[in-house]
C-alpha cells in the first residue's frame, strides 16, 4: 500500500507544478501580446527609416515584405494569427490608400526576344508590361488599376525588339510622411523632397523582374507630366552585318529621311487611328561598331526622330538594304519618290526588315535626371556582365558549331541531275503593286458584283465598290486607305 500511494502523491505533485507554470506561461504570453501591441503602434507612427530593412518594412506595410524569391512574409516568417486577433485602436490602423504616394518616372531595359512587344494590349502573353506589372504588384508598390495610377509609357515597341532606355511614368508608395494633395488624383504623394530616405524602387523591383527586364533608374515627375506626350525625341539603333553592302549609298539615301516628310509609304497603315502621317526625323547616321566576325563588320543605323509611326524605322531600314545591295539603283532616287505621296500616294508592298536587331536606344525629356543608388547599380552591373559573359558562351559553342559542319565534304551527287531553284528576280520598288491594290484583288475575287462589273470594262470609285463590299470587307479595305474620301480604285 505505501508504494502505491507514493505514486499518487509523486503524481499530483507534478501535475501541480505544470498547472503553475501553465498560468506563468499563460500570463506571460499576455504581457508579450501587450507589448506586441505597443511596439505596432509606435512602429506605424515611426518616420525613421534609416536602414534599408526599415525602407522594405515601409513598402510592404502591413501586407508583408517580399524576399528574393518574391513570396510574402511578414514578421520573419512567423504566425501572423495573434496580430489579426489582437485589438489595435481605429486611429492606428493605416488603409492601404492612405500611404503616401509619388509621380514615379522610370528608366526601363529590356531584351524583347522572348516578348509579343512591350504593350499587354495585344492579349498575347508574355510582354514586358505584363511583367513590370507583375513586379508592383509582389513589392506592393501599387493600388489600383493603370488610369487611377495616371500610367503613361513612351514607346511601344513590336515584339523581339529590345530597348535600353523605354520611360514609363505612374503612382508609387513613397517613403515619406509628410504628402502633399495630389491634384485630382487619388493617394497623397511629395513632388519635392530630399531623396535619401526614399524606397530603393531600383533594387526593389530589380529583385523580382525576369533576367531580361531590368530597371535602370526613377525620377520624381510633376503629375502632369506623361511618358508619352511630354517625350521631346526618340532614338532607334538598327544593328546589320554588313556582308558587302554598299554604306555609303545607304547613308547618302538615309540622310533623305532627315526633316519633316508624310512616311505614309514607310509604315504600317493604320488609318483606323493614325490620320497624320507626318514625323519629323532630326538625325541620321550610319557606323561601324567594335564587332567583328569571320572578317565581317558590324554596323549600326541611327534614326532620331519626336516621333515614330508603326513599323517605321524597320520600313526605313528595308528600302536602305534593297539600295545598299543594289537592287534599288541610288540615281533612281527611290526615297524621294515614296516620300512624295502626290506621287507616290500608296506604299508599294516589299518585307520589313527583321525585328531582333532594332533597339529603342533612348527618350529624351526636359528636367528628368534618372537616380540609381550606389548598391542597385552595382547588382545591375554585375547582372548585365554575368549575362554578357553567357552569351559569349553561347557564341563560342556555335562558332564551334560551324567549324565542325567546314569538316563535312560535300556532296552534290544526291541532285541527281536536278536543276538548282533560281533565286527569284527582283522587281524595282516603283513598278511593285501597292498594298491597297493587292487588298482590292483580293476582295473583288471573293464579290460576285464588283467582279462581274469589272469584267464588263466598267470603273468602280470607292463609293460604288463599297456599296457591294460585306462590313469585314470594308474595314480590311479601311486599313489601306489613309484617305478613303479621294481614292478611287484602279479599273484592272
Amino acid at each position: 500500500m505505501d508504494q502505491p500511494t507514493g505514486e499518487i502523491a509523486e503524481s499530483l505533485h507534478l501535475i501541480t507544478s505544470q498547472q503553475s507554470q501553465l498560468e506563468s506561461l499563460q500570463i506571460r504570453v499576455k504581457e508579450l501580446e501587450s507589448d506586441n501591441a505597443k511596439l505596432s503602434s509606435l512602429v506605424s507612427n515611426c518616420c525613421c527609416h534609416k536602414a534599408e530593412e526599415n525602407i522594405l518594412a515601409c513598402v510592404s506595410g502591413s501586407f508583408g515584405l517580399v524576399d528574393e524569391r518574391g513570396s510574402s512574409n511578414s514578421n520573419g516568417g512567423k504566425s501572423r494569427k495573434k496580430k489579426e486577433n489582437q485589438t489595435v485602436p481605429d486611429d492606428k490602423v493605416r488603409t492601404e490608400h492612405q500611404y503616401s504616394k509619388r509621380y514615379v518616372a522610370l528608366k526601363v531595359m529590356y531584351f524583347g526576344q522572348r516578348f509579343f512587344g512591350f504593350a499587354s494590349e495585344a492579349q498575347m502573353d508574355p510582354t514586358v508590361e505584363s511583367e513590370i506589372f507583375k513586379a508592383l504588384d509582389k513589392t506592393r508598390l501599387i493600388n489600383g488599376d493603370k488610369k487611377n495610377l495616371q500610367y503613361s509609357r513612351c514607346g511601344r515597341t513590336d515584339k523581339g525588339v529590345s530597348s535600353v532606355g523605354q520611360v514609363i511614368s505612374l503612382f508609387l508608395r513613397s517613403n515619406h510622411k509628410k504628402p502633399e494633395q495630389s491634384n485630382g488624383c487619388s493617394g497623397e504623394f511629395v513632388p519635392e523632397e530630399p531623396y535619401e530616405r526614399e524606397i530603393d524602387y531600383v533594387k526593389i523591383l530589380n529583385k523580382v523582374l525576369p533576367k531580361d527586364i531590368r530597371v535602370m533608374g526613377w525620377c520624381p515627375a510633376p503629375t502632369e507630366f506623361s511618358a508619352r506626350f511630354s517625350c521631346l525625341s526618340r532614338e532607334y539603333k538598327y544593328f546589320f552585318w554588313n556582308r558587302d553592302l554598299n554604306v555609303v549609298a545607304m547613308e547618302n539615301a538615309g540622310k533623305k529621311f532627315v526633316g519633316e516628310h508624310d512616311f505614309r509609304n514607310f509604315c504600317k497603315m493604320d488609318a483606323a487611328n493614325v490620320h497624320n502621317y507626318r514625323r519629323h526625323i532630326t538625325e541620321f547616321e550610319i557606323f561601324p561598331c567594335n564587332e567583328r566576325f569571320e572578317g565581317d563588320q558590324l554596323w549600326a543605323v541611327k534614326i532620331k526622330g519626336t516621333a515614330f509611326l508603326w513599323h517605321q524605322v524597320r520600313c526605313m531600314v528595308a528600302v536602305l538594304f534593297l539600295i545598299g545591295q543594289g537592287l534599288e539603283s541610288p540615281n533612281v532616287r527611290v526615297v524621294d519618290a515614296l516620300l512624295d505621296v502626290d506621287r507616290t500616294p500608296r506604299k508599294p508592298q516589299y518585307r520589313i526588315a527583321p525585328e531582333i536587331p532594332l533597339v529603342l536606344q533612348s527618350c529624351k525629356f526636359e528636367g528628368l535626371r534618372f537616380m540609381c543608388s550606389s548598391d542597385a547599380r552595382q547588382a545591375l552591373h554585375a547582372h548585365l556582365e554575368m549575362e554578357c559573359r553567357s552569351y559569349k558562351l553561347q557564341s563560342a559553342i556555335f562558332h564551334e558549331a560551324l567549324l565542325s559542319c567546314s569538316l563535312v565534304e560535300n556532296d552534290d551527287s544526291v541532285l541527281n541531275g536536278k536543276t538548282r531553284k533560281k533565286a527569284a528576280s527582283h522587281v524595282p520598288l516603283m513598278f511593285r503593286p501597292t498594298e491597297l491594290l493587292v487588298c482590292v484583288r483580293l476582295i473583288i475575287n471573293r464579290n460576285k458584283i464588283a467582279k462581274e462589273r469589272l469584267a464588263s470594262g466598267n470603273v468602280l470609285n470607292f463609293d460604288q465598290f463599297s456599296s457591294n463590299l460585306t462590313n469585314e470587307e470594308q474595314q480590311q479595305l479601311l486599313k489601306y486607305l489613309p484617305s478613303v474620301n479621294t481614292a478611287r480604285l484602279p479599273d484592272r
